[in-house]
């Protein structure tokens, strides 16, 4: 949902402060969104008058939120507008202990080596198809996977190394030897000299020339389409760490 920015001059530089405040805290682009989104949100609410919201406000506002919207966006508006307060207005956050989302634990589906099999087999497009293959023989988020790089495959200790993984940290994975040949027929295809899977916009032969990775959202969309045309009926999340073991990688392809 696009929430607009307002139009008020002296909100529009406490946002802008915002926004590098929140990226000098090396937060996740989502994540900065996210907050960004709430801020506008409030400032709407309240006519961009958030400097000094009392918390019989607060208790308001959030009410009406979570009226239309889920306990997600109250708890993404909550840290914004925290985030806002310390960093932006520098101003004693006081917690409101009456807004307390429930804590919720999902346990996804996991699918089996024989349904990867068959979600690998029914993928048409070749840079999806290998990207599926990578994702599931070494256990990766789907973010990892649209970041790898040429220089992230260390065939000579067979590992791949993962940057900025969940929580900012590197990590380093085993690479399948089916993995690492897969990986090299597909590079032989596209060539280029940065990404492992390239944007498709130019196709594979001119793969070569573009400036970023696949998108995030071809690929679920990717993804349901295939799950869809196999009739699975699971809640599974696509990409989660680890879902399968790597030792099972080597009969999928």
């Amino acid at each position: 949902m696009n929430i607009n920015l307002p139009d008020n001059p002296q909100f529009n530089k406490y946002y802008q402060k915002h926004l590098k405040c929140l990226q000098l805290q090396g937060l996740r682009p989502k994540t900065i969104e996210a907050y960004a989104r709430g801020i506008r949100r409030i400032a709407n609410y309240f006519e961009c008058r958030i400097d000094n919201l009392s918390s019989d406000q607060l208790l308001d506002y959030f009410n009406d939120l979570l009226t239309a919207r889920s306990w997600s966006a109250v708890k993404l508006d909550l840290y914004g507008l925290k985030f806002f307060y310390t960093h932006v207005l520098h101003k004693t956050w006081d917690d409101i202990p009456l807004i307390k989302p429930p804590r919720t634990t999902r346990i996804p589906d996991i699918l089996s080596v024989s349904q990867v099999r068959q979600l690998i087999a029914a993928t048409d497009r070749l840079s999806y198809k290998i990207f599926f293959f990578t994702i599931y023989s070494m256990g990766l988020r789907l973010g990892e996977g649209i970041r790898l790089t040429v220089g992230d495959i260390d065939s000579g200790n067979m590992r791949v190394h993962i940057r900025n993984a969940k929580g900012n940290k590197d990590r380093l994975v085993p690479l399948p030897e089916n993995t690492l040949r897969v990986l090299r027929n597909f590079w032989k295809v596209h060539k280029h000299p940065h990404f492992i899977f390239p944007n498709r916009k130019r196709g594979l032969k001119n793969a070569h020339l573009v400036d970023r990775p696949l998108e995030m959202g071809g690929i679920q969309n990717a993804m349901r389409a295939v799950v869809k045309q196999m009739g699975i009926k699971k809640n599974f999340l696509p990409f989660p760490a680890s879902q399968l073991c790597h030792s099972s990688a080597g009969s999928w392809c």
